[in-house]
């Protein structure tokens, strides 16, 4: 059995307490460190080599946006998953397009918790369908890259490919995908593995922010 190593990041000293209990009544889970501030994560990540940082996202000085950047910056092969009291966050969204591979709402099930890590730690990402399409068609719009060139950007996608990325952004598992468009669920996720080399991104999380920010899929009521 492999196990994970976690990170816990929080300026609350009861809230990391909580959820290492959680993670270490878990045989393939260890909690090897704590952060309470960005600084922190980022010093921690480097010489602790977590699988996993579970980030709060809102920390006096540096945040958890600035630290996912930094971390992801730096090559680090750890995966993020922010923490937010609400599932409403504009700052989410920053997190995500900084490098984050999903997020949980704070006062959510310990099994999502659980479940969040495995999947991220699995090289999956942490896509919740009915808050994360709430969330990007809230605020996708905000702090689009002005470099994005949608057919430059777009342009080497098959149009099977193109299908897929739609069906990501609307929060679709492999499985609801495959069966969707009548194909296997290996064929999705090679169809995804092609969408994330093309593009030189670390997960299906950064595939839905790309496909927003280039103007493929357009939140609710335009931009």
């Amino acid at each position: 059995m492999q196990v994970i190593r976690v990170l816990l990041v929080d300026d609350q000293p009861m809230i990391r307490t909580g959820f290492r209990l959680i993670l270490e009544s878990e045989p393939d889970i260890d909690v090897v460190g704590e952060a309470s501030n960005g600084d922190e994560a980022v010093e921690s990540a480097e010489a602790l080599c977590p699988d996993v940082v579970l980030m709060d996202i809102r920390m006096p000085g540096a945040d958890g946006v600035e630290a996912t950047r930094r971390i992801v910056r730096s090559g680090s092969p750890s995966r993020i998953v922010i923490l937010t009291t609400f599932d409403l966050d504009a700052h989410v969204v920053d997190a995500l397009r900084a490098g984050a591979s999903g997020f949980l709402v704070k006062d959510g099930p310990a099994d999502s918790l659980v479940g969040a890590i495995r999947t991220v730690a699995d090289g999956e990402a942490v896509l919740s369908p009915r808050v994360t399409r709430r969330l990007l068609d809230r605020f996708a719009h905000l702090g689009a890259p002005a470099e994005a060139d949608v057919p430059a950007r777009l342009g080497s996608l098959t149009g099977r490919e193109l299908d897929v990325l739609r069906a990501l952004t609307r929060g679709l598992s492999n499985a609801e995908i495959a069966r969707e468009l009548g194909v296997s669920e290996t064929t999705v996720k090679t169809h995804i593995a092609h969408i994330l080399e093309k593009y030189g991104l670390r997960d299906r999380v950064q595939a839905v922010i790309m496909a927003y920010d280039s103007g493929l899929v357009v939140p609710r009521g335009g931009r």
